[in-house]
C-alpha cells in the first residue's frame, strides 16, 4: 500500500536555451505541474552571464539568434526569475554550450543558479566539483542525482585544476559494410574507458546513500530523428547495473526511442523545452516544392513555417514532459506526458481527447520498433506510462 502523504514526485524536461528571459509565458501549460512536483529538474543549455569571451568551438550564432554580438544572454536575471517562478529546483549544467563563453561566465551561471537555490550538476570549477552529486531529500526520500557530457568539444571537460563539465567522452570508428565505394559505412562508437569507470565509480560511490539514483545524461546524435549511437547504450547500461534507476538523456533537440533495461527506463532524448528564439527572430528556410526547410550542422530538416520562432525538425514540436513517482522510497512508476510546441514553441501538454496525441504515440512506437526496442507502453488519462 502506497502512502500517497510520502509519495514524492519527480519531473523533468529537456532542453531550456535561448530566450528564457522572454519565456514565462511559455510555460503557461506546464507551470502547474513543474510547481506542484516536490523536485523539478531541467537541462540548461545557456550561460547566465554578461562576462567571458567566445570560445573557439562556440556555435556561431548570428547575433540575431543570440541578442547580442558575442552571444550572451540579454537579460541573465531575467533568466533566472522565470525558472525560478516556473519550479525548476535542480538543473544540469553538463553541456556542449557550458564553456561557450569561457569560464567566468561558466562560474557566473553555476553562482546564480545557487544564489536562487537551484541545485546544479555536471559542472564544475574543476573535475571534483563537476562530479559532485546533489542529494535531494523530500518527505523522508532521498533522491540523488548526477550528470555528464559526452558531446563536448575540446577544452570543454573540467580538470584537477579547470572548470568545465563532467565528461563520459566517445570515440567514433567506421567499418566497410558494403563493396560498392561510397555506400554510407556503418558508424562504431565506444565510450572513453576511463570515463566511464569514472562514472561507473560515481555511481557505486552515490548508491548507498539515496533511495533512488537519477542519471542526466547529455549524449547522442543530434538533429537524425530515431537514431541511437552505440554508446549511449554502452553508457546507460553500465550505468543502470552500477546502480542507477533511471537515465534522462538530452541534447538531440529531437525526441528518441525510449528503452527500458533490467525493468529501468533511459530515456535517450527529451528533446527541447524551451528552445525559441526571440521575438523579432526569422529563420529563412530554403524552399523546394512548396516544403520549407532547414540546414544545421550539415543536416537538413523540414520545419513549420508556421513556428517562425522556432528553426529546428518539424518533428521536434513533439516533446515530452517526463513524471516519476517515488513510493517507499522506490522508483514506482514512469511515465510521461506528450507535448507539443506551439507556433509561439512554447510546450503544451496534450489531452488524450486530442488528436495528436495518438500521432505522438505512433511516432514513438515508431522510434522505439526503429532502434530495436521493445518498450511497450499503456495510456492513463493523458499520460503514457512506461511499463517494465
Amino acid at each position: 500500500m502506497v502512502d500517497q502523504n510520502s509519495k514524492v514526485t519527480l519531473v523533468a524536461v529537456g532542453d531550456i536555451g535561448w530566450r528564457i528571459e522572454e519565456s514565462n509565458d511559455s510555460f503557461d501549460g506546464t507551470r502547474a505541474i513543474l510547481k506542484g512536483a516536490d523536485i523539478a529538474l531541467g537541462q540548461l543549455e545557456v550561460l547566465l552571464s554578461r562576462r567571458g569571451s567566445r570560445q573557439v568551438h562556440f556555435p556561431g550564432f548570428e547575433a540575431s539568434d543570440m541578442g547580442g554580438p558575442t552571444g550572451w544572454l540579454p537579460n541573465p536575471q531575467g533568466a533566472i526569475q522565470v525558472l525560478v517562478n516556473n519550479g525548476f529546483n535542480i538543473m544540469s549544467f553538463a553541456s556542449n554550450h557550458t564553456m561557450d563563453m569561457g569560464e567566468e561566465a561558466m562560474l557566473d551561471t553555476l553562482d546564480i543558479l545557487r544564489k536562487n537555490n537551484i541545485v546544479v550538476i555536471g559542472a564544475g570549477k574543476n573535475i571534483e566539483e563537476a562530479r559532485q552529486p546533489a542529494v535531494l531529500e523530500r518527505k523522508g526520500t532521498k533522491v540523488g542525482f548526477l550528470a555528464y557530457c559526452s558531446v563536448l568539444p575540446r577544452g570543454y571537460a573540467a580538470t584537477k585544476d579547470t572548470g568545465g563539465v563532467a565528461p563520459v567522452r566517445a570515440s567514433t570508428a567506421y567499418e566497410q559494410v558494403d563493396w560498392q565505394p561510397g555506400f554510407p559505412p556503418k558508424v562504431i562508437t565506444k565510450a572513453n574507458p576511463e570515463d566511464l569507470a569514472d562514472m561507473i565509480n560515481d555511481i557505486k560511490k552515490l548508491r548507498p546513500q539515496v533511495d533512488v539514483l537519477v542519471i542526466s545524461m547529455h549524449w547522442g546524435v543530434h538533429w537524425i530523428p530515431d537514431l541511437i549511437a552505440d554508446y549511449q547504450f554502452e553508457i546507460a547500461h553500465a550505468a543502470i547495473d552500477s546502480g542507477a534507476d533511471i537515465i534522462l538523456g538530452q541534447h538531440q533537440h529531437i525526441l528518441k526511442g525510449i528503452e527500458v533495461y533490467k525493468g529501468k527506463v533511459i530515456f535517450h532524448s527529451l528533446s527541447n523545452f524551451s528552445m525559441r528564439r526571440h521575438r523579432d527572430f526569422k529563420y529563412k528556410p530554403v524552399t523546394a516544392s512548396g516544403r520549407y526547410w532547414v540546414v544545421r550542422h550539415g543536416v537538413r530538416a523540414e520545419a513549420d513555417p508556421n513556428c517562425p520562432r522556432y528553426p529546428y525538425d518539424i518533428n521536434s514540436q513533439k516533446t515530452i514532459l517526463v513524471n516519476c513517482d517515488i513510493a517507499n522510497r522506490k522508483l514506482q512508476r514512469v511515465s510521461y506526458l506528450p507535448l507539443w510546441l506551439n507556433k509561439e514553441a512554447a510546450p503544451e501538454p496534450l489531452s488524450h481527447s486530442d488528436p495528436r496525441s495518438d500521432e505522438h504515440l505512433r511516432y514513438m512506437q515508431w522510434m522505439c520498433g526503429s532502434q530495436g526496442l521493445d518498450t511497450t507502453f499503456s495510456r492513463e488519462g493523458n499520460e503514457v506510462v512506461i511499463l517494465p
